[in-house]
């Protein structure tokens, strides 16, 4: 049975293995936490909790972390309501100062302030390209060998695609080939690209002499707009975890960097722990790992998700509070009509 007292003893076992990142014990807790009851007390009541699944016992020491089933009772029942750090608060205000950022753009500053105040990595899913059509192709030559791309679509989001070709390829038909795909593929659901892209090589090899540089590097570029929407930050911060000092913990983490699939459903993987706080932020354990997440709406058709990934042993009352407040800064300034909105 969970008693005011166990609860208050399971509290602050969290709160000194998210400090410390060591199994704690009971004599140490005592003294720590100026607990009123006797260190036998407190070692029964952490022997009870382990039974009831809150904490678990480690084979290298008598003391006791807590378990996947005590992180998501502490994050439903215990998180405090902590106030924003002042440091990230300025911080993000400051980048939305930026009156000429896009909303990628300001969702990729967000995520680099995010991992820089957490230390641990954070990242972003970006809106459902399934759900938006192209509106605009813009291609700006750098050189006769480089160009910018930027897509925009119906709902106003913009995706920036730098182009290298091995050849020179001559302005009239950078400015021919995106003409004739302004006209063609206007409308088109982005998840359809690459398949109308093959149904215009002809139209294009007629018209554009480089047709063949172009065709690729445009088909890569609708290809990768229609499957890549995550973005992280910080990745390398994951090192310095002591639960990924382990090698193979830390490659299984770097390929799943490297799969935007896994971050869209990793909440419903086998092992997998979901729950959501009262204030609506979602929280997902999968073994040693702990993903943190909170939604922002940019408009009515488009909207993404701001997470920090790191160690089942984060500071979830700094985390949460830090990812609430970027999502609310970046819903205030894009979808309440706010002088940066695009």
């Amino acid at each position: 049975m969970l008693t005011p007292r166990r609860i208050e003893i399971f509290k602050a076992i969290v709160d000194e293995f998210i400090k410390t990142a060591e199994p704690v014990g009971s004599k140490a807790l005592q003294i720590k936490y100026s607990l009123p009851y006797s260190s036998a007390t407190i070692r029964n009541d952490m022997q009870i909790l382990e039974e009831m699944g809150y904490l678990e016992k480690t084979h290298t020491s008598s003391g006791r972390i807590p378990s996947t089933k005590g992180y998501r009772f502490y994050c439903e029942n215990l998180l405090d309501d902590a106030k924003i750090d002042k440091r990230m608060e300025v911080a993000i205000k400051d980048a939305f100062e930026m009156t000429n950022m896009n909303i990628e753009e300001a969702v990729r500053q967000s995520c680099q302030i995010l991992s820089e105040m957490t230390n641990m990595t954070a990242g972003a899913i970006g809106p459902d390209s399934s759900t938006q059509c192209l509106e605009h192709i813009r291609l700006f030559p750098l050189d006769s060998r480089s160009a910018v791309c930027i897509f925009i679509t119906n709902t106003g989001h913009t995706e920036t695609k730098n182009f290298r070709f091995k050849e020179d390829i001559p302005l009239s038909d950078i400015e021919s080939c995106t003409e004739i795909l302004n006209n063609r593929l206007r409308g088109v659901p982005v998840s359809e690209l690459p398949e109308r892209m093959n149904e215009l090589k002809p139209v294009l090899s007629q018209t554009v002499r480089r047709h063949d540089l172009l065709f690729t590097a445009f088909v890569k570029a609708f290809v990768k707009f229609a499957s890549d929407n995550v973005y992280f930050s910080g990745k390398d911060r994951m090192l310095y975890q002591p639960e990924f000092e382990d090698i193979a913990k830390l490659k299984k983490l770097m390929s799943m960097f490297e799969d935007s699939t896994v971050w869209k459903r990793i909440q419903t993987s086998d092992n997998a722990v979901a729950v959501r706080t009262k204030k609506g932020a979602e929280l997902t354990w999968y073994g040693d790992l702990a993903v943190v997440r909170s939604k922002f709406r940019v408009n009515d058709n488009e909207s993404g998700e701001l997470m920090v990934v790191g160690p089942s042993r984060m500071d979830y009352e700094m985390v949460v509070s830090m990812l609430e407040y970027a999502a609310k800064m970046i819903e205030k300034m894009y979808n309440a009509g706010g002088s940066n909105d695009e």
